[in-house]
């Protein structure tokens, strides 16, 4: 398949969407753990869960704005 063609079948925008969905999993998944120390890393560190909800929302905005440049 050319690369004409995988821009045209819609890949791209369903990998963005993916990155958005993971972004917002992960988000959820570490503020809860900030919030809830009885979650399932139970608060092991606070820059960990500050590091990781800062990457969610990195790579959610560069999945948006690549998923509107796509449109």
């Amino acid at each position: 398949m050319s690369v004409a063609a995988l821009r045209m079948s819609g890949m791209p925008k369903v990998l963005c969407i993916a990155g958005m969905v993971v972004a917002v999993l992960v988000a959820i998944l570490f503020i809860l753990d900030l919030a809830l120390p009885a979650m399932m890393f139970r608060r092991a560190s606070i820059m960990m869960d500050v590091g990781m909800i800062v990457c969610a929302i990195i790579l959610g905005v560069a999945s948006w704005m690549t998923f509107k440049e796509q449109t």
